[in-house]
């Protein structure tokens, strides 16, 4: 098989388990073995070693097990020195090449985030971090010339409990941040519900909250079961965060959690049932380390509210709105950093959120470390976004682009809307803009914005739409549609359509 159609940006995603849906499984042995051969090759000549270590984790998926005894199979067969983690967070698995007196050389975890149970994927890591797109398509295209029945004799895999030491980690986060007068037990008095959805995040419940004095009663599916037969393990899914809501509530509780499957992303819910998630999530750790870091500039995705742009001013930080992509966001704010601008945190929408005290890793059990650290000195979340504007309304779409060459079709596209937008009234072309074209809209024609933008990896153009008025989303998605009746040869506008009626 072609190994390169794996690829998806940094990370390695496929169809595992035969779903009777149509979908051929294409994540089997034959990829996987190779795939992890080329990446032990990678990772020898990048460390300057002859023999590395690398530890293997997976997330709850059903499939895991095998593609795990896969990739060690492969790694071995290179003369790899393998240990494997088992159950584990994404985020673990680049902390055992950074954390504990023998650091690992390189990390692989298999998961595919927030996807179906059929499908899964590998992500691999350095001390350096994630791989980029480009060591993916390289390790790929070295994988694509391994025949696996070439493969030499394995050493025999360790076995370690990560998890314990990682948790051990981020317990030690909080204790020395609270600093209570019950050092041990900083959170003691604290009701801390979690939804683990059925992923790997239940550890953070038990082996995080609870040593630490907090009530995780009411706490839901923390037990791994990778059919996900609860919902989708996803900050961004509304079933998802009704769940959570729902147990707060419920409770009693002074704060929810949910993580999506892998646990590099993250959610919250107030004691009143308010989400903690997209724009607001990030005001909140934007008011937390503007506290520390005045000035500190702030990198998230292209589709943030305005309101929040106005909050990150008003607290003294720069608004720096980038792409769609966590890797792309990650990329900004270390550039930024090597340039000489201080950027302590690139955050996107979806929950994804690094922070240079945390070498820019993704970690949805930091992000939550950082929250309790407030609750534990007494301070209330919601007072810290207290100033945070909220749209009235807001929307998103996604238009399927119909040509073969859809980037390029998606390109001309943006360039013909771009020209035509000036002629618009009350519309005027958002400044400092990196994704798309974004274009404001005055009180008189729809009180908001739109973005449309091309999809990072499919045939798609999604649309955003926010108001700050009842009903400016519906005026803003007409002006849109008139806007793109042209491009109807090539962009499926049904669903707008169906904005507008």
């Amino acid at each position: 098989m072609e190994l390169s159609a794996l690829q998806n940006g940094s990370d390695i995603r496929g169809v595992a388990v035969d779903a009777k849906n149509g979908q051929p499984v294409n994540l089997t042995r034959e990829a996987v073995v190779p795939i992890a051969r080329a990446f032990a090759r990678w990772l020898k000549q990048r460390a300057g070693k002859e023999q590395v270590r690398v530890a293997v984790g997976r997330d709850s998926r059903i499939s895991g097990p095998a593609i795990s005894g896969w990739a060690l199979e492969g790694l071995g067969a290179e003369g790899a020195l393998c240990t494997d983690f088992a159950l584990a967070s994404t985020p673990a698995m680049f902390m055992c090449t950074v954390l504990g007196a023998q650091p690992f050389d390189g990390a692989v975890m298999v998961t595919a985030s927030h996807l179906p149970y059929n499908r899964n994927g590998l992500k691999f890591f350095t001390p350096a971090g994630g791989l980029e797109g480009s060591d993916i398509k390289d390790i790929l295209a070295a994988a694509q010339q391994i025949t696996p029945q070439a493969a030499p004799q394995a050493q025999q895999v360790q076995r370690q409990d990560f998890m314990s030491v990682y948790a051990a980690h981020l317990t030690s986060l909080i204790r020395d941040g609270v600093k209570a007068k019950d050092y041990l037990h900083p959170l003691a008095g604290l009701h801390i519900v979690v939804d683990a959805g059925n992923g790997a995040g239940g550890f953070f419940a038990e082996r995080v909250l609870a040593p630490l004095g907090a009530d995780i009663s009411g706490s839901r599916y923390l037990a791994p079961d990778g059919m996900f037969p609860n919902h989708i393990p996803n900050p961004e899914d509304a079933a998802a965060m009704a769940s959570i809501r729902q147990a707060v509530l419920e409770e009693k509780a002074d704060l929810g959690i949910i993580f999506d499957t892998d646990v590099d992303r993250a959610g919250a819910v107030l004691p009143d049932g308010e989400e903690l998630n997209r724009n607001r999530l990030i005001a909140l750790m934007s008011a937390i380390l503007l506290r520390d870091h005045p000035g500190t500039a702030i990198v998230t995705d292209s589709v943030t509210s305005t309101g929040l742009a106005r909050f990150i001013a008003q607290k003294g930080g720069v608004h720096h709105r980038f792409k769609r992509g966590y890797r792309n966001v990650i990329n900004e704010a270390m550039r930024l950093n090597r340039e000489g601008t201080d950027c302590q945190l690139a955050m996107e929408t979806s929950g994804h959120g690094a922070l240079k005290e945390n070498y820019f890793m993704d970690d949805g059990a930091y992000l939550m470390v950082k929250l309790l650290i407030e609750l534990g000195r007494g301070h209330r979340l919601e007072e810290l976004i207290a100033g945070l504007r909220e749209p009235a309304e807001s929307k998103e779409v996604r238009l399927p682009l119909s040509g073969e060459d859809f980037k390029a079709d998606g390109a001309a596209v943006l360039q013909r809307v771009t020209q035509k937008v000036q002629a618009l009234p009350g519309a005027s072309t958002a400044p400092d803009n990196r994704e798309g074209i974004r274009v404001n809209f005055d009180a008189q024609h729809g009180d908001g914005w739109f973005l449309l933008r091309l999809s990072l990896h499919d045939p798609l153009m999604p649309l955003n739409f926010e108001s700050d008025s009842p009903g400016g989303v519906k005026v803003i998605a007409k002006t849109v549609y008139s806007l793109l009746q042209e491009e109807a040869g090539v962009l499926d506008l049904s669903l707008l359509a169906q904005a507008v009626e």
